[in-house]
């Protein structure tokens, strides 16, 4: 199959969850034979110099990046405000990248085109105009649910106010795009479940994918025990969920054990966090090797309160054997057996005791992460996903 992936940022390089998972189902369908082409928005938020590139990455996908501004635009967001329009999908048309998609689409034939997040709608009636290739929404979140709990976590009511708005009009669009494509690969099965209430077209649940020969598993726990959480940094359910757990398990837990290390990292960190100044809080940033990062600590911590999805970086700590503490909603459309392969905490009282517990009993520290990584291997082996959205494909251009 020649497959067009359109995405909303380059998949390259694979650092934090969209790219990961994007360059998961390129890259694995890439080894399962099939031909492939990338096209990818770049933007300030997201930007990447195409010859920074690898060139065999280059040659196996063709992949282009086009410009696309994407900045917030006061202006546009206050009128938007009046209409029932998605802001943040306006935000992603752009005629450069329609009229590249134009020209693709007639210099090569395709037999898939897979949209690579919900924004990247934008761009059927284009696709529709120029090709009979069968259109497939890759949703890596329920978009508006995102923002429906963003907004039920601001105290600030104007804040509230727009967001609210914002959640609104992108379920309006969102619920709409399920009967414009082909099929809908949802990357849980709750979010599978949400599209199939709104559309009669095929749906799959497709997750994120390892390879776990590329995740290496250390035999043992570190004596002193470390907590992490990695993810990145612009996005504001990681930043609310930093903010929380600083403010309401750390000084508690670095009380009870005063050697204990708490590690930050990720990319486009705000200034707050990299000015953060509290005894034994190891604000990395962008770490360059995430192997290494994930191998020098122990305990993961995913105090998330609000976003959509599933967390890919709960399921890489998983691979590398690592114990996850998560909140409910962090833990959300992973296949975890509670208190085996994965610790849940949704109060703060919570996360204080299931890290002690981690800390005081080695055993259950290593015992929790080989379950984790036995999980990683059964049910987010990447061979086995790829066959599964390949004999998705060939349905629906039987």
């Amino acid at each position: 199959m020649r497959i067009l992936f359109l995405c909303n940022k380059s998949p390259w390089p694979p650092k934090e969850g969209g790219p990961i998972a994007m360059n998961m189902l390129i890259e694995g369908m890439l080894d399962a034979g099939h031909s492939v082409k990338v096209l990818a928005v770049n933007s300030f938020k997201y930007n990447i110099n195409p010859a920074d590139i690898p060139p065999d990455y280059k040659d196996k996908t063709g992949i282009e990046l086009i410009d696309v501004d994407l900045r917030v635009k006061l202006l546009p967001a206050f009128t938007n405000f009046f209409t029932s329009r998605s802001y943040h999908v306006e935000r992603f048309i752009s005629a450069s990248f329609s009229e590249r998609i134009k020209e693709v689409l007639q210099e090569s034939e395709y037999e898939i085109v897979q949209l690579e997040t919900l924004v990247m709608a934008s761009y059927i009636n284009v696709i529709r105009r120029y090709s009979k290739a069968r259109i497939i929404l890759r949703a890596h979140n329920i978009e508006h649910l995102i923002w429906e709990r963003v907004a039920a976590n601001s105290s600030n009511p104007f804040k509230r106010l727009y967001i609210d708005h914002l959640a609104r009009t992108l379920k309006l669009f969102e619920i709409t795009i399920p009967d414009l494509v082909d099929g809908v690969a949802a990357i849980t099965g709750n979010d599978a479940d949400f599209f199939r209430a709104h559309t009669e077209n095929p749906v799959i649940a497709i997750p994120f994918g390892i390879n776990p020969v590329d995740y290496r598993v250390s035999e043992k726990v570190n004596k002193n025990p470390t907590i992490f959480i990695i993810g990145a940094m612009n996005w504001i359910p990681n930043q609310e969920g930093v903010r929380w757990f600083i403010e309401n398990v750390w000084f508690d837990l670095h009380k009870r054990y005063p050697s204990l290390e708490f590690h930050i990292a990720g990319r486009e960190m705000p200034v707050w966090m990299k000015n953060l100044s509290l005894k034994n809080v190891v604000v990395e940033g962008e770490v360059r090797d995430a192997s290494s990062f994930f191998a020098a600590n122990d305990i993961m911590i995913v105090p998330l309160f609000s976003g959509s999805g599933i967390r890919i970086k709960i399921i890489e700590a998983m691979a590398y054997g690592k114990t996850v503490v998560s909140t409910s909603l962090g833990a959300e459309g992973i296949e975890y057996t509670r208190g085996e392969n994965l610790l849940v905490a949704d109060l703060a009282c919570e996360f204080f005791e299931m890290i002690s517990v981690c800390i005081e009993y080695p055993e259950i520290l290593q015992k929790t992460g080989l379950n984790a990584r036995k999980l990683a291997e059964s049910t987010y082996d990447r061979k086995k996903i790829i066959e599964n959205l390949e004999a998705f494909y060939m349905k629906l251009i039987a």
